[in-house]
């Protein structure tokens, strides 16, 4: 996400940067290039055990980056902390962390 697309605005989906900032700080940059699985294969695979259906999300993990993986100290997100990501040709979103309460 955050825009639905066909295959004719995104004819290669394995060459795509991606990126991720937590308040403005760039946290994550990669590319779809750098995935395990492509997302055919991933397709594939899925399908097999379920129905998929238009609107259905794969998870697939996340590139080096994140705030466990921060030395010397993991680093987590917090209410009021804004979180930013991109995708080469689809777009970016942006979250803001609220407490689990919603204040």
């Amino acid at each position: 996400g955050p825009w639905l697309v066909t295959t004719d605005e995104i004819p290669d989906p394995q060459s795509l940067d991606i990126w991720l900032e937590v308040n403005g700080e760039r946290r994550q940059s990669s590319s779809t290039r750098q995935m395990i699985f492509s997302c055919a294969k991933l397709l594939s695979y899925v399908s097999q055990y379920m129905t998929l259906l238009p609107g259905d999300i794969i998870t697939t993990g996340t590139p080096a980056g994140v705030g466990l993986g921060i030395k010397p100290a993991p680093v987590w997100l917090k209410p009021g902390d804004v979180v930013t990501l991109g995708i080469e040709g689809l777009g970016q979103q942006r979250q803001k962390v609220i407490s689990p309460t919603g204040r």
